[in-house]
């Protein structure tokens, strides 16, 4: 299965595509930031795909990855112009199930540190909410349409994107007064 929907998708959409891998049931799709709405619309609604869950997002900081293993892990096409040396820090990662057709598939889009925008997938599905705003939370990667991008594990006030390579291990965060607490009948309960 996983071979065949790549195939129909590197013959539909052979500009979306920059690269694929497949391991036994796990199959990997890395696709242009520009077609990732296009591609993952036609992988929810094509009745050869029927993607109806998306099941992750989430993000991968390759800033400290030697070029060599990131190839084999993101194998992009030799004919697409890019080389394993010149691939973006990021990639954000999409894990897709079908439940009507038993098959997964993993899509990866390539993005920049200097530019660092996906198109949200709200719109087509309404899981990507929480996914965004931890890639968000943790990454600093905006998601472009979301309907309210902001921190969903941290406060407001963190400092930083704890999951970057860069991010220090010692990092040190502003006190925070803590909340006034209200009990349910609407009474203050510090006393």
């Amino acid at each position: 299965m996983h071979a065949s929907l790549i195939e129909i998708l590197r013959a539909e959409k052979p500009s979306a595509i920059l690269g694929s891998h497949g391991l036994g049931d796990e199959s990997t799709l890395i696709v242009t930031r520009d077609h990732l709405l296009d591609v993952m619309q036609w992988l929810r609604d094509d009745p050869r795909a029927r993607m109806e869950v998306l099941i992750d997002v989430t993000a991968v900081d390759y800033s400290e990855y030697p070029a060599h293993l990131r190839q084999a892990v993101s194998p992009i096409d030799e004919d697409s112009g890019n080389s394993a040396a010149e691939l973006p820090r990021y990639e954000v990662v999409y894990h897709l199930l079908s439940m009507s057709r038993g098959h997964r598939l993993r899509i990866k889009v390539l993005v920049t540190e200097q530019d660092p925008h996906v198109p949200s997938l709200c719109d087509l599905w309404i899981s990507a909410n929480y996914g965004e705003r931890e890639t968000f939370d943790m990454y600093g990667l905006q998601f472009d349409g979301h309907p309210e991008l902001k921190r969903v594990l941290l406060y407001e006030e963190f400092e930083g994107h704890p999951l970057r390579k860069d991010y220090p291990q010692r990092g040190y965060q502003p006190l925070m007064p803590m909340p006034e607490l209200v009990n349910y009948e609407g009474n203050d309960t510090a006393h």
